[in-house]
């Protein structure tokens, strides 16, 4: 018994110890900020990988649209209510 409290007691155990406590808690890179930006760099990343695909399918949806004119004419219709002639538009919003 008497061994072991000699060896806690020691300085550099201590210190040690206490070079530790300061790293994990007290540090501007403590251990709590290093978990907490590793949760918003893996969120950033998923963010990332979604837009790409989101980018990526506006791509194929671009090149459908530049090749097929009635495409043209039904996301013309869609998103900005045009019409033909003598036509009318009645806009139902289904939110």
């Amino acid at each position: 018994m008497k061994k072991v409290l000699k060896i806690v007691a020691n300085k550099y155990v201590i210190t040690g110890l206490a070079f530790v406590i300061w790293c994990l808690f007290f540090d501007q890179n403590d251990w709590l900020s290093l978990r907490e930006r590793q949760k918003d760099l893996d969120t950033l990343n998923n963010n990332i990988t979604f837009l790409n695909q989101e980018v990526n399918q506006m791509l194929v949806e671009k090149e459908a649209i530049t090749q097929d004119r009635a495409l043209i004419e039904k996301y013309a219709r869609e998103n900005y209510h045009m019409k033909r002639e003598n036509e009318d538009v009645y806009v139902v919003d289904g939110k």
